[in-house]
């Protein structure tokens, strides 16, 4: 493909010729431009750079994370002595948001490697293709532009977002998980698993002191406790009709996108199930929409948080009403020892309310319930915002009319020995994380 450049001076030759036909003298000087303009360009192509003399692969995690910003690098390799302008275009899966940004420039230093990079953010959950890299430069005059199609078909999976679970233990490593939302919610002196010894402070109870390590160290020692391990927990995910409907989250910066209430609640899950492997508890799932679609039952380890990881990697929403009174009969016939049972589901609809009171007060108080919904973040804002005209004031009255029924249901639920987390999609995950905590410390479970 010749560029620009080229085409401007391939226009002075007839421009050349035409002036001859007024100008005889000039026929010379427009043939011997032309055979000189031929010239360069066959220098120009032969001094081109082939396919042959770089490298490019594609680099990203092997399970990219849904809902969250997923990195790809393009890395190309020079073995060429020049320095180059490249262009690549990436074909990722055209269902990600940000796969139309993925045509990447740079300029690639002799015998270097570039690093080109890009961010996507899957919104559903599955298998997935990338396609082939394309690759574009300049001839070394900038007469023609060379481009070459690398073969880099490659499949992918979209799995639940396993970048909180990273960012959770790098931040834990470092004492710093406050600055994701999650708070410090363990009671000095409570618990009766030995964790660690400390200095004694005012604060603490008498009976923490260690007079072992008082004697030894001869200043005031402190022992604390963890709460106990081994509790049960039954995560309940309704995957009903209602649950495919979208939330949209808006970022700071302008941008938003939109994901199935399902696929926050997926990670939600996810990230509780492993802070839960990690103190010592057992997690059991429950997946079911008009019928139990799968029962895990309550283990610990990190072997059974890889069947938890894969089976909410699997899971798919239904077009159907979500049957609660199957699903507590069931859950009810599978799991007889007390535990916390989170139950994810939507509260929309009449049905779902009255059925949501008459199931979930069932299981206190043998069981602890907690029942965790996604607040809709565009009937808030019309419930909030000020209307300029009688259709906006009707939406909002709607709006205001719906907000207070969900408050009101969840205030019945909790009078009725139902413990409620109700919070937007974008704090789902840590809400859910610190709650648990909490109850945790407090010994509900």
């Amino acid at each position: 493909m010749f560029t620009f450049r080229f085409l401007l001076f391939a226009l002075v030759f007839p421009a050349l010729l035409l002036i001859s036909t007024w100008v005889p003298p000039l026929l010379m000087v427009a043939l011997l431009y032309g055979v000189g303009l031929l010239a360069l360009l066959a220098l120009d192509q032969q001094r081109a750079e082939t396919m042959a003399q770089f490298r490019v692969e594609r680099i990203h995690d092997s399970k990219l994370s849904l809902g969250a910003v997923n990195s790809v690098i393009v890395r190309v390799q020079s073995r060429t002595a020049r320095s180059v302008m490249l262009t690549v275009r990436d074909e990722p899966p055209y269902q990600f948001a940000g796969a139309d940004q993925a045509t990447l420039v740079g300029a690639l230093l002799p015998y270097e490697s570039l690093d080109l990079s890009y961010t996507l953010r899957p919104l559903r959950r599955g298998d997935y293709s990338f396609g082939n890299l394309n690759l574009r430069w300049t001839s070394p005059l900038g007469f023609f532009i060379r481009q070459a199609t690398i073969p880099a078909a490659a499949p992918v999976k979209v799995y639940p977002n396993l970048h909180e679970i990273r960012k959770y233990d790098l931040l834990a490593r470092r004492d710093q998980l406050a600055e994701v939302g999650l708070r410090n919610v363990r009671q000095r002196g409570e618990g009766t698993m030995f964790e660690s010894l400390r200095e004694y402070t005012t604060d603490d109870p008498y009976r923490s002191i260690n007079w072992k390590a008082t004697a030894r160290l001869a200043r005031p020692i402190s022992t604390e406790y963890e709460p106990e391990r081994n509790t049960r927990l039954i995560v309940a995910v309704d995957v009903g009709r209602t649950m495919r409907s979208p939330i949209r989250v808006d970022e700071p910066d302008g941008a938003s996108w939109q994901m199935a209430k399902v696929d926050f609640v997926v990670n939600s899950v996810l990230l509780f199930s492993y802070v839960a492997t990690l103190k010592g508890d057992q997690v059991g799932l429950l997946v079911f929409a008009d019928q139990v679609q799968f029962f895990l039952p309550p283990r610990a380890g990190r072997g059974h948080f890889q069947k938890l990881l894969e089976t909410m990697y699997a899971l798919e929403s239904q077009p159907v009403e979500a049957d609660y009174g199957r699903a507590f009969s069931y859950l009810s016939s599978q799991n007889k020892k007390r535990s916390l049972t989170v139950m994810f589901t939507d509260l929309s609809g009449l049905r779902a309310s009255e059925a949501l009171q008459q199931y979930m007060p069932r299981l206190a108080p043998r069981h602890v319930p907690l029942l965790v919904t996604i607040r809709d973040p565009v009937l808030d804002q019309e419930a909030q915002q000020r209307p300029q005209d009688s259709e906006r004031v009707y939406r909002r009255a709607v709006a205001e009319q719906l907000v207070a029924e969900r408050r009101l249901l969840l205030e019945n639920l909790q009078r009725l020995g139902v413990l409620t987390l109700d919070v937007s999609a974008e704090k789902l995950s840590m809400a859910l994380v610190n709650r648990y905590l909490e109850l945790k410390a407090q010994h509900f479970v």
